[in-house]
């Protein structure tokens, strides 16, 4: 899918601009055709090396915008999962 191609490596902000992570996947719906949430990677040179613990599930309802950074809603710690890999 195209547009999850231009998705994956943005970086993810909070509401205060604090960077949270890069997308790294997706989770998409293909019945209902839709994103579910962003799966992200903690971002920085120990993801390059494949050496990052963990990743970030982040539902798609708290993304406020798309562009060249996903900004969302607001700080919701309760509605962001992390889980070890």
């Amino acid at each position: 899918m195209r547009i999850i191609e231009e998705i994956i490596g943005k970086e993810v902000l909070d509401s205060s601009a604090i960077v949270i992570g890069k997308v790294k996947d997706v989770d998409v719906n293909f019945e209902t055709k839709s994103l579910d949430s962003f799966i992200l990677g903690k971002g920085g040179i120990s993801e390059g090396l494949g050496l990052s613990k963990g990743e970030t599930i982040v539902p798609y309802d708290m993304v406020k915008k798309i562009g060249d950074k996903i900004l969302l809603n607001e700080l919701m710690n309760e509605n962001i999962v992390e889980e070890d890999e």
